[in-house]
């Protein structure tokens, strides 16, 4: 078992960065056309001139891959599509070797049918593994117990003959809701997690960990709070704090664990509570609302321009109440269910340099751990799609066949598959100009982005003026401006259409980021008393344009240019 650190030393994970791998696209060695263990390994070097501190890997288990891997079959083996334990102990060795961390992710809010598990507790109704899961009789009527919605579309609900009992689902069909409520299940999850850091690891990224605990009575929705589709009866439920704090106990504190919960649908004040060290729960968690702002009236398969003054008023919102509760953000733009915010936010054609540097500057920035999801740091944007069949993602081809169902054409449900697929992430890692992004000799499982050539590793790596210099450059300065960690935030822009800017202070320094999210040239109106600070204290930190603004009170801005300032002592 690890020994405790101190105080300042466990915390050592707020001024570092964590950068996010999704291993079926990452690297493969074998020619299978699926990225492996021993391809994140023989990119370790890579990541670490990049700056990175933590390594957040995603599910490697035994799984059917119904959910590329959140459907887990087996917890304690490795899936053989991406090598061996013996790769895996490789891979913790070689990261140690660089003072680097390795965070699993963790799914335990649900696990495939094809886990023993389950595959018990579907026989009888007697079974000792039956209360593992949420079983529940056909409604009185006959039909589903109620109208909870899955995640990936349809009834939450999954009919089983043998038993004449629903099983609830809130994702696939075949990722089966473990039930917390049962006191072995929760055994069994500190368990499995102990079993990972004795071999190694450093922490655990978990998986829509708030969606745990559920309202027992399990009562229809009728929309009057939220979106209708029963979330309100299981997100953030009355015990899930109960049961975070008791994997604090067992396993989290007792190993010195980093850990981030994925929060979905959450609230600041239990974002607080989740990640506040005094409550012992998470070193830090995930919100999505700030990813919510281009859904019209919260629908995710409807198409609009995203509301930038939404998306400034969440960010900052958040940033104010996790200081003034003591809590911590996971800061990030993306991740593997999420469009690229590049495509999403800035512009990914002309000018895809200088947006993905303003992306960076904007959100490192902020107070928080960041997070950078694989090719990020090169500024890889949306994939060009042709059709439908380029498609792997499970929730993406059901959401287009129940659009089309819905009397949407094939066309239109096209183009809002492909804003907003979960695919657009995942397409391959482009390493270099050759075959297939130097991602694999093979077939890869999913398309390479053909921008490749112009889009990749090896042409930015020696390049200073690079997305990845770039990157490089702001996870370097996280490491040795303390503003950075402990500066408090105050937003400058006052709703401004065009630009976003805040500064962080400390009682030291005063850290300054003004950026243009648009394609036109912005002016830019400092507050009196920052604009009036002396030429003699202020220094340029990170800039994405060649023509720095003048300071003073009104700064000019060129499209998409993004600059953060320090104004010391």
């Amino acid at each position: 078992m690890a020994t405790k650190k101190s105080n300042n030393q466990a915390e050592w994970w707020r001024r570092s960065v964590v950068y996010q791998v999704y291993p079926r696209s990452f690297n493969d060695t074998t020619g299978s056309g699926v990225g492996d263990i021993r391809g994140l390994t023989k990119k370790l070097d890579y990541l670490k001139d990049l700056g990175t501190d933590i390594v957040w890997l995603q599910p490697v288990y035994d799984s059917p891959q119904n959910d590329n891997g959140y459907d887990v079959s087996d917890y304690r083996s490795i899936d053989p599509m991406y090598g061996t334990m013996q790769d895996f102990d490789e891979l913790t060795a070689e990261l140690k070797a660089r003072d680097m961390h390795l965070m699993l992710d963790i799914v335990v809010n649900h696990s495939s049918t094809e886990h023993v598990w389950f595959q018990e507790s579907r026989k009888s109704k007697d079974n000792p593994y039956r209360d593992y899961y949420i079983w529940r009789d056909p409604a009185p009527g006959g039909g589903v117990p109620n109208n909870w919605q899955s995640k990936f579309g349809g009834s939450a609900w999954q009919y089983d003959e043998a038993t004449g009992q629903y099983f609830l689902a809130l994702f696939d069909k075949t990722q089966a809701d473990l039930n917390w409520e049962n006191e072995k299940v929760r055994q069994e999850a500190a368990d499995l997690m102990r079993f990972w850091a004795d071999k190694g690891v450093d922490g655990f990224r978990m998986d829509v960990i708030n969606l745990i605990s559920k309202d027992q009575d399990f009562p229809d929705d009728d929309g009057s709070i939220m979106t209708g589709d029963g979330r309100r009866y299981y997100t953030d439920g009355p015990r899930v704090h109960e049961y975070i704090k008791e994997l604090y106990e067992r396993v989290y504190g007792p190993y010195d664990l980093i850990t981030v919960g994925e929060m979905s649908s959450t609230t600041l004040q239990h974002c607080i509570r989740y990640s506040n060290p005094e409550e012992r729960e998470f070193s830090m968690t995930f919100n999505f609302h700030h990813l919510k702002v281009d859904y019209p009236e919260g629908k995710k398969w409807e198409l609009m321009p995203y509301d930038f003054e939404a998306l400034k008023g969440l960010l900052s919102s958040w940033q104010i109440g996790m200081h003034e509760g003591g809590g911590w953000n996971a800061l990030f733009w993306n991740n593997h269910d999420q469009p690229r915010a590049l495509s999403r936010f800035a512009d990914d054609g002309r000018c895809r340099v200088a947006s993905a540097k303003m992306l960076a500057t904007t959100l490192h920035g902020l107070q928080g751990t960041p997070y950078v999801f694989q090719g990020e740091e090169i500024g890889m944007p949306n994939p060009n799609w042709n059709e439908i069949s380029e498609f792997r993602d499970i929730e993406s081809k059901n959401m287009y066949r129940i659009m089309v169902e819905m009397g949407k054409t094939p066309e239109e449900a096209f183009e809002i598959i492909a804003k907003r697929s979960r695919d657009n992430a995942r397409t391959p890692m482009q390493w270099n100009y050759g075959p297939q992004a130097g991602f694999t000799d093979g077939t890869p499982w999913i398309k390479v982005d053909e921008r490749y050539p112009e889009i990749n590793v090896k042409m930015q790596r020696e390049d200073p003026e690079s997305v990845f210099s770039h990157y490089k450059n702001l996870i370097a300065l996280r490491k040795t401006e303390d503003v950075l960690t402990d500066g408090r935030y105050i937003r400058l822009d006052e709703a401004h259409p065009q630009v976003f800017a805040y500064a962080r202070m400390n009682d030291r320094d005063t850290l300054i980021v003004v950026s243009n999210f648009t394609s036109e040239e912005a002016i830019f109106t400092l507050p009196e008393a920052y604009a009036e600070w002396g030429h003699s204290k202020l220094e340029l930190l990170s800039g994405n344009r060649p023509e720095v603004p003048v300071w003073g009170e009104q700064l000019e801005l060129e499209s998409y240019a993004s600059f953060m300032w320090i104004i010391r002592g």
